[in-house]
């Protein structure tokens, strides 16, 4: 039994583990690299073997850095199926699609106003490209072990994090490897806390927040004093967000401060259709999650939806106090590049980034304090005030992931610490080591080791 890190190893993105039994590959996650270039150009190379040898591929949850590399292997000739959860076959719905067709609209941009190096500019997949890919999906339960190739029995268990995010435990011929996927938090107001698991042979355990702790302060407390700063100088609060689950928490958060006074009544906009459409599950899903109906409602309705490219160009025209919600979190691409052109030049707005930022991103140089971003290829001035609120990022947090890993009643034979920024992911190494006395190490890219 062999497992090879194709991705999510020595950095936060692109997860990819393939785990061979004799002649059987199965890939757990698909997702794609972001941030800085070096990484991104890892998704237009080869994939490492011809995806027809591929038996299938099982996904934790949808976020694109965990699926959204599925369409090019589909375009390369993958027919498998794609085991997920329900709730993550529905919103790998939407976010591939719009994956898909945003790649088409931005290489479209770039050929029309010649600001791209490559003529001509090419999606790395298409809309048509994930349409195909979503036909291979095969949604199983939570808790519902199945046998997915001969000697594989696969089982999904609470991950927390995002509806549907689940943790993987594989069973290959009497060897249990588990992949925690990305951890929910364990007092998240919305999301269950991902459930603890007692036994495998081997582990692998994200790392995001390795080598810190989510901020004591009260988020709501946080937010308030953001929006009431920000509107008192009649400026606009624009907030970068991932449309699945990151922006469910924030107007559930805007919520509870309009019902409370916190806040003044000023407008909400959630300019995402992604978003919207994600937004509707929670009602669907809703023993996923800790909202009672009433709140559910209320998160629902909080924000007037953005649902046309008019409407939302005309926002970047409104000139009182507002918060704006626009995909995506990291400023990677979407509607609220738009924004951020129209809005980071004036001082009398906010940029209010709400949890990790990977190294590379357009909101990691912002957080950071460039003076200017390359967007569409200008170079926009930051002169909003920049907030960073960790508080709200939906991944457990140091002490929580060491909390989740005291769960095992014995010790895993070994555990390989990924999706983490190198410095999260050693942090968190020497922790596992000294705290708990596990045999564990931090592989790199393309690592390859033997499971007995």
């Amino acid at each position: 039994m062999r497992l090879t890190f194709l991705g999510a190893a020595g950095t936060v993105t692109g997860s990819k583990y393939l785990v061979e039994h004799g002649d059987r590959r199965v890939l757990i996650d698909c997702g794609l690299f972001q941030g800085y270039k070096q990484l991104r150009l890892r998704n237009w190379e080869h994939f490492p073997l011809p995806v027809e040898n591929l038996d299938a591929i099982v996904l934790t949850h949808a976020h694109l850095d965990h699926s959204g590399y599925l369409p090019v292997l589909v375009r390369d000739g993958y027919r498998g199926p794609v085991y997920a959860t329900p709730a993550t076959c529905e919103l790998a719905r939407i976010l591939l699609l719009d994956s898909g067709r945003l790649q088409e609209e931005e290489a479209e941009y770039a050929n029309r106003h010649a600001y791209s190096k490559h003529h001509p500019a090419k999606p790395l997949y298409t809309e048509a490209d994930a349409e195909r890919a979503l036909k291979l999906f095969h949604p199983i339960d939570l808790h519902n072990p199945q046998d997915i190739l001969p000697g594989i029995r696969l089982n999904l268990r609470t991950a927390g994090h995002i509806l549907g995010a689940a943790t993987v435990e594989l069973d290959v011929a009497g060897v249990k490897l588990v992949c925690s996927g990305d951890l929910g938090r364990m007092h998240d107001p919305v999301m269950q806390a991902p459930e603890t698991i007692e036994r495998a042979d081997y582990l692998l355990v994200e790392s995001t927040y390795g080598d810190r702790r989510h901020a004591p302060e009260s988020v709501e407390t946080q937010l308030a004093e953001v929006i009431n700063r920000t509107a008192m100088r009649q400026g606009i609060t624009l907030v970068p967000s991932f449309a699945v689950g990151r922006a469910q928490l924030l107007m559930y958060h805007l919520y509870r401060l309009k019902e409370q006074k916190l806040i003044p009544d000023l407008p909400i906009f959630l300019n995402s259709p992604m978003a919207t459409d994600a937004t509707v599950l929670y009602h669907r899903f809703r023993q996923e999650h800790r909202l009672t109906e009433a709140e559910c409602e209320g998160t629902c309705k909080v924000a007037h939806i953005v649902r046309s490219v008019e409407e939302s160009k005309q926002l970047d025209e409104f000139r009182k106090p507002a918060v704006i919600i626009a995909a995506s979190g990291m400023a990677t691409g979407g509607r609220v590049l738009y924004h951020l052109k129209s809005l980071a030049p004036n001082p009398r707005n906010t940029l209010l980034f709400s949890g990790f930022q990977a190294g590379g991103t357009r909101g990691s140089l912002i957080v950071n304090g460039a003076e200017t971003v390359r967007m569409h290829g200008q170079e926009v001035p930051i002169r909003a005030e920049v907030v960073q609120v960790e508080n709200l990022s939906a991944h457990a947090d140091a002490d929580e992931i060491l909390q989740w890993l005291r769960g095992f009643k014995v010790p895993p034979k070994h555990t390989y610490v990924v999706h983490g920024e190198p410095m999260a992911a050693d942090v968190l190494r020497r922790r596992i080591s000294v705290e708990l006395g596990w045999s564990v190490s931090v592989p790199e890219h393309r690592d390859r080791v033997e499971l007995n």
